[in-house]
């Protein structure tokens, strides 16, 4: 929450910007000081603008404000280092959604894990026309998580994403199941 803060000064203070004859003038000087104060968090705000606009920096709330300006893949319960994460990446994913790495980033971004996708596409070249078409006839995607305690909830965000991140041709499964201890902890 933003707002005033006792003691902050202005850094455009309105008392210096007055002509000559109020610079001693007491009660001009005490009555642009209050509306210093009232202006001061603007003029906080303005300066630091850039800072606004860096998930890494911004304030947590406008962050979450932030990834719903720029489309990120978020559903407002992700821990924060993960939401600062895919609020940064959202113009980059935009780039590549649709492909197996745009799916495959934004499922690490929202679980902080890395997913198993088995699809049926596939490309090839050919010297030679009306060589083999490559990948199956029938359009498939299949995407597994491998997460250390899953939920109903956890199922049903993959599947959010999934079918908002996929091809949109593309019919799609999703499985969620508990990572095995090996997965859970980090070799040497």
């Amino acid at each position: 929450m933003r707002g005033s803060i006792d003691g902050l000064g202005s850094s455009a203070p309105i008392g210096a910007m007055l002509p000559a004859v109020f610079a001693d003038d007491d009660l001009a000087q005490r009555f642009v000081g209050g509306l210093d104060d009232v202006v001061a968090p603007i003029h906080g705000v303005l300066d630091c603008l850039d800072t606004y606009f860096r998930p890494s920096l911004a304030p947590l709330d406008f962050v979450q404000w932030l990834g719903s300006w720029v489309g990120a893949e978020t559903d407002g319960t992700e821990p924060e280092p993960l939401l600062r994460a895919a609020v940064a990446a959202a113009a980059y994913l935009h780039r590549i959604r649709g492909t197996r790495r745009g799916l495959s980033e934004a499922i690490r971004l929202t679980f902080g894990v890395e997913p198993e996708i088995a699809e049926s596409g596939a490309a090839d070249w050919s010297a030679r026309p009306l060589g083999p078409v490559p990948g199956e006839a029938r359009p498939r995607l299949h995407v597994h998580l491998r997460l250390p305690a899953p939920t109903a909830a956890d199922h049903h965000r993959l599947d959010t994403l999934v079918a908002a991140a996929r091809p949109a041709h593309m019919p799609y499964t999703v499985q969620v199941t508990a990572a095995t201890s090996a997965e859970r902890t980090p070799s040497p």
